[in-house]
């Protein structure tokens, strides 16, 4: 059905446009205007004047496309509309009435001579001879469409080129684009009117197609296709479709300087017929134009995919240099609070003030206790305590080793006397981070020790993953993933630069050496460095260790730089090996701090017993708790059996405080001991976990039950060391600093040389003879080494036996074989005697096993 109508050229004329009859239409239709006729009044009137069938935005009766009869042309216009409105046709609500209503506020402003439609009847002067018969804008394209009739003495193409002639004489320009001019070119082919999300682009996609299903389409060539669209406007590059594309129909790219100059050949060349003369083969080929997106939806993700030896590298660059400029400042920032204790809440005023409230409901006996104990032996090493404090003040490179047993009171005397009252104090324990099972954990550890935050350990294993994978791909490792050496360095480092700008902190603009330098500054107040204490130092007694390694070299590099004093507390007497490879020209300040004497041992005792008692019977005089007790004359004889070693000494008060007797408590302690030092080296079951076999570390018991110190080398040179037929236990070296490691012993040195055996624990000495006097235990263990002995014995034997044979299957028996022959028949039979003595004692050692329970 067709509708006529007569519409006069006025944008609110448009039925589209028209606010007061509101139109629906679907979510899909992505169109623009309606279509709109064109009448006029007055002396123009007449060539705006005309009948025709009621279209819309795709065409007629909704074909996608518009024709052209006899005597009539089609003209687009572009620049009529600014391009950055796509955005509203992508918009769902989007509907016919807000893009009206969105045109219709725009019409009513003061610039009412630069409307779009009113543009497009400017560009037709009145000289030219035809008549608009209608009009279609298209906003997502810029332009529009104007259809045309003219009279019989003129044709389409002459009056392209007046209007075009008139255009550049009188350039119209609009309002949204000042600096181009409206440009108009007669359609040639057969626009297509799609209402699509297809949006406008500088790249054309121009496929050859036939004319019809029985013709075949000609592959049009670069020069042909650059005759046909150069007068749109400038080209950039023709590209043609590959010759292994199999993709049909042939296509070929053509790339616009301008998206209007694309706009404006799209339009005014879909659906052309290139003839035979012009290239378009035997029955001409018809042109299908589209725009094509030159940048793809995801050209980032795969030029970085497809290119990693540059994106990979550069990745990880990028995301090292934001970790140190956003994370290392924050990580430095908690270091320092973890030094000053800035936010430790028992230094706090508010905290203390109720702690202090609160000491008349909560009475704290067990702290009160340790710390009436400690002052006894404090008293003791008061020279001690004062040492380190002077070293402590002095600017010479502070580096002091404090070396003891487990036990000692080494991290009580540095903490609660030499540093006491210190804020700037840095505890760094060895022992979880050297124990910490794999890398992540044991950057974890290291971290919570300095107050490294945030530390992203996880990171590690996928950053190893990756790093793997990037190096199965591209042949070269991405930089990723770091080593656990490196990663330590770098946590070290924050820590450095941290306790360096916390030393500067107590620098005052006001004194007189205000204008030295930081590093100048700092070697002349070493009171203002920080300290930090690096505790359980060659712990496991490890040959080799990157935590102790890198420890060490970061700890000489404070020192050397005076940014801090560095204690180190060790239980190793080999500290010094170590400790050379960080600081080879250096002099370690040392401090060794031994068991405490039997008089200081009695008070603290004593002191432990009387810290608690705080109500005594009967109103008259109040007696102490050990002045009430009946049974400390036994206290000398005990401490004597016990030692001077502070754990066993605060566990030995503590059994007194039970109510037990002085030889009861130490009995239990030295029975205790017995049973502690059976599991964990005498009835090892899994020998191949420990450095040392049973066999040997009963042999130590033995003799020190016997001589409460062996000789160092002495023990070396005994059958159960030197020969030893455990893999894990042949170098007996070894096997003794694996034991004083595990403190069933301790080495004493001389001139640096080791030189004595002793007991790891005094009380370990009474222990020694209660396992001997086991007569059952000791039948065994005693088997088990002649066993071991026999063994070696009997290997020995096969020695000398293969020689002999070696030597007697000799044709003569030349004079120089005589004296070996006699030392190796002389070592046979020692050897021999060896063996038959070992059976004898096997013999009544299995008696007893087999009598005794």
């Amino acid at each position: 059905m067709q509708a006529t109508r007569r519409v006069f050229f006025n944008p609110t004329s448009v039925p589209s446009l028209r606010t007061r009859r509101p139109q629906t239409r679907d979510f899909y239709n992505a169109g623009h205007l309606a279509r709109v006729g064109l009448r006029g009044n007055g002396v123009r009137a007449s060539r705006w004047r005309g009948v025709r069938r009621e279209s819309t935005e795709t065409g007629e009766d909704s074909t996608g496309h518009i024709t052209a009869h006899s005597n009539e042309g089609i003209l687009f216009f572009d620049n009529l509309f600014p391009l950055k409105l796509h955005w509203i046709l992508r918009l769902p609500f989007r509907g016919e009435r807000s893009l009206s209503d969105l045109l219709v506020r725009f019409n009513n402003q003061t610039l009412g001579s630069y409307e779009p439609l009113s543009m497009v009847k400017k560009a037709l002067p009145a000289s030219i001879p035809l008549k608009v018969t209608e009009i279609l804008p298209r906003l997502k394209d810029g332009g529009a469409f104007v259809k045309f009739s003219h009279p019989d003495g003129i044709t389409a193409k002459e009056i392209e080129e007046l209007v075009a002639a008139y255009l550049r004489e009188n350039p119209i320009k609009p309002w949204f684009n000042p600096f181009h001019r409206i440009r108009s070119n007669l359609v040639v082919g057969k626009p297509w009117l799609e209402d699509l999300y297809r949006f406008p682009s500088r790249r054309i996609k121009v496929e050859f197609c036939p004319t019809s299903p029985e013709t075949q389409a000609a592959e049009l060539s670069q020069e042909t296709l650059y005759s046909l669209f150069r007068r749109y406007g400038k080209i950039a590059e023709i590209t043609a479709q590959s010759s292994e594309s199999k993709v049909l129909p042939k296509f070929a790219y053509v790339d616009f300087a301008k998206i209007r100059h694309a706009i404006m050949a799209k339009n005014c060349m879909h659906s052309f017929t290139v003839l035979k003369q012009a290239g378009g083969g035997e029955a001409g080929t018809v042109i299908r134009l589209s725009f094509e997106q030159t940048m793809k939806a995801h050209w980032i993700r795969d030029w970085i995919v497809n290119h990693p030896r540059v994106t990979i590298p550069i990745i990880a660059a990028f995301i090292a240099t934001v970790t140190v400029a956003v994370f290392d400042p924050i990580r430095t920032f908690f270091i320092k609070a973890h030094i000053d204790h800035a936010f430790r809440i028992k230094d706090n005023s508010i905290y203390k003030w109720f702690k202090s409230q609160a000491t008349d409901i909560f009475t704290f006996r067990s702290r009160r206790t340790e710390e009436v104990g400690l002052g006894a032996i404090w008293e003791d090493r008061k020279e001690t305590i004062d040492q380190l404090q002077t070293w402590l003040q002095e600017t010479a490179d502070t580096f002091i080793v404090v070396q003891g047993p487990r036990g000692s009171g080494k991290k009580e005397l540095i903490f609660e006397q030499a540093l006491k009252g210190r804020k700037n104090t840095l505890l760094i324990d060895c022992k979880p981070i050297q124990d910490a099972h794999g890398d992540s954990a044991t950057i974890s550890a290291a971290a919570m020790a300095v107050g490294y935050r945030p530390v992203f350990s996880w990171m590690n294993s996928i950053s190893s993953m990756v790093d793997l994978a990037a190096q199965g791909t591209i042949g070269v490792k991405s930089g990723f993933s770091e080593t656990l050496d490196a990663q330590l360095a770098k946590i070290w480092q924050n820590t450095a630069t941290a306790l360096k700008q916390v030393a500067l902190d107590h620098r005052n603009k006001d004194e007189k050496d205000a204008s030295l330098a930081d590093d100048d500054w700092l070697e002349a107040h070493p009171e203002c460095r920080p300290v930090v204490v690096i505790d359980n130092f060659l712990h496991k007694n490890e040959d080799s260790s990157v935590v102790y390694d890198k420890i060490s070299e970061w700890a000489a590099g404070l020192t050397t730089a005076n940014i801090a004093h560095v204690i180190f507390l060790t239980n190793d007497i080999s500290y010094s090996k170590s400790l050379s490879k960080a600081l080879p020209d250096r002099v370690f300040r040392q401090m060794a701090l031994g068991d405490i004497t039997p008089e200081v041992a009695k008070k603290f005792v004593i002191t432990h017993l009387d810290a608690d008692d705080d109500d005594a019977p009967g109103e008259g005089e109040k007696l102490s708790a050990s002045q009430r007790r009946r049974d400390l004359s036994q206290l000398d004889e005990c401490i004597e059996t016990l030692g001077g070693r502070l754990t066993d000494l605060e566990f030995f008060a503590r059994r007194l405080k039970t109510g037990q007797t002085p030889k009861r408590a130490v009995s239990e302690i030295i029975e205790q001991s017995a049973s502690e030092i059976m599991k964990m080296y005498l009835l090892t079951v899994d020998k191949g976990e420990k450095k040392w076999s049973p066999e040997q570390a009963w042999y130590l018991v033995k003799s020190l039950a016997e001589d409460e110190s062996l000789r160092y080398n002495e023990v070396l040179l005994s059958n159960t060391f030197a020969s030893s037929l455990s893999p894990s236990a042949s170098n007996g070296e070894s096997v003794l600093e694996a034991l004083s490691a595990a403190e069933l012993i301790t080495i004493k040195s001389y001139k640096g040389r080791p030189q004595s055996i002793k007991a790891g624990r005094p009380v370990y000495q009474a222990a020694f003879q209660m396992l001997c006097e086991d007569k059952v235990l000791k039948s065994r263990l005693d088997l088990a080494i002649l066993t071991e002995l026999t063994k070696i014995e009997t290997k020995n034997i096969d020695k000398y036996e293969t020689e002999l044979n070696t030597l007697g299957s000799l044709p003569k028996q030349p004079p120089e074989v005589g004296p070996r022959v006699q030392f190796l028949l002389s070592k046979l039979a020692g050897s021999q005697t060896k063996v038959e003595g070992w059976e004898k004692e096997m013999g009544a050692l299995k008696k007893v096993l087999m009598d005794e329970f």
